[in-house]
């Protein structure tokens, strides 16, 4: 198969602008493809979105002693998924604040329940998550403390 050529990009007219010289950005027009590429023909907006969850994963990896937050199992790089205490489908968001890593079988046990479901549900979990979990946010901890109270609260009442 023959190669393509390399995406050209034109920049309009050579005219100096206002801005020292250079030409204004709206002169650049494509003259081939649609979208950037990065390397190995991916789009560039992939590449530079996979490099930044590898740089949320490997962060959070770092705050949580490389623990698995809800079992403390030992993780590295390849085995650790990244967690939303607060899952997106529930009104969570996508920062640090809010991500933790945990082994794949935790986090698939916890889904999208929030953190007092879950720790309700599964109160060592939660008393492991207030051991490792360091960079989450004050509100998400406080709530943990209070999920975790309760449920061996609970369970002493019952036994």
């Amino acid at each position: 198969m023959p190669r393509r050529p390399a995406l050209k990009v034109s920049r309009g007219s050579e005219r100096s602008s206002s801005r020292g010289g250079r030409p204004s950005r709206r002169a650049a027009v494509r003259t081939r493809g649609s979208t950037r590429t990065g390397s190995r023909g991916a789009p560039r907006a992939a590449v530079v979105h996979v490099a930044m969850k590898q740089a949320l994963r490997k962060g959070a990896l770092r705050d949580c002693s490389q623990r698995c937050v809800y079992c403390a199992t030992h993780l590295d790089q390849r085995t650790a998924t990244l967690d939303h205490v607060v899952p997106l489908a529930r009104g969570g968001a996508h920062d640090p604040g809010n991500l933790v890593v945990a082994c794949a079988p935790c986090n698939r046990l916890k889904s999208d329940l929030l953190p007092f479901e879950f720790f309700a549900r599964h109160p060592w979990a939660g008393a492991n998550f207030i051991r490792y979990a360091r960079n989450v946010t004050r509100a998400i901890k406080r709530g943990a403390r209070r999920a975790v109270s309760l449920a061996f609260a609970s369970e002493a009442l019952a036994a």
